[in-house]
C-alpha cells in the first residue's frame, strides 16, 4: 500500500494560487520564477491595454501584463496588495500582475475539470480547467496560452488581437 501511496504523491501537482479581481485562480507551481511586490514600471507607447510597462528585475527586462485585463476581467487596482508573478517566456521574462497571493494548493490532475460554459469565450482560452477543494474553485491558467497570445499580439501589430 505505501509502494502505492508514493506512485499516487507523482501525480500530485502543486498549484501556485492567486486572485485575479475576486477570481480564484492557479497555475503549476513549476513555471513560477519568483513572486514580489509591484515595483516601479516604464509605460510602453503603443502597447496593448493589458501591458502595465516594463520593469529591470535585477538586469533582467521583464514585461508586466495585467492579468485581470488580459482575461477580459476588471484591471487589476494597485492599492492594496498586488504582486507579480514572475514567469519564464521563451526568449523573455514577463510579470503577471494580481490582486493577491493565497496558498500553494496540492492538487490531483484526474480531478481537474473542464472549465464551465460561462468560462467560455476569450476568458476561457486561458484556462485549462477547474480544481475543486473543499471550500473553493481554482481556475488553472493555461500560462502557454496567456503568453502565447501576448507574444502574437506584439509581434502582430495589426491593432487587432491575433487568435
Amino acid at each position: 500500500m505505501e509502494e502505492q501511496d508514493k506512485v499516487i504523491d507523482k501525480n500530485i501537482i502543486e498549484l501556485a494560487t492567486f486572485y485575479v479581481g475576486d477570481a480564484l485562480c492557479g497555475m503549476d507551481i513549476l513555471k513560477v520564477q519568483e513572486i514580489n511586490k509591484l515595483m516601479e514600471m516604464t509605460v510602453v507607447p503603443q502597447a496593448p491595454d493589458y501591458v502595465k510597462g516594463i520593469l529591470n528585475l535585477r538586469g533582467q527586462i521583464v514585461t508586466i501584463i495585467d492579468l485581470g485585463k488580459k482575461l477580459g476581467l476588471d484591471e487589476t487596482a494597485l492599492g492594496n496588495d498586488p504582486r507579480n508573478i514572475i514567469v519564464n517566456a521563451p526568449g523573455e521574462h514577463i510579470g503577471l500582475l494580481v490582486r493577491q497571493i493565497s496558498d500553494v494548493v496540492m492538487a490531483d490532475p484526474e480531478k481537474v475539470e473542464p472549465a464551465p460554459a460561462n468560462m467560455s469565450g476569450i476568458q476561457g482560452n486561458y484556462f485549462l480547467g477547474v480544481y475543486k477543494t473543499e471550500n473553493k474553485l481554482i481556475g488553472i491558467l493555461d500560462t502557454e496560452q496567456v503568453l502565447k497570445m501576448e507574444s502574437d499580439t506584439r509581434t502582430a501589430h495589426t491593432g487587432t488581437p491575433v487568435s
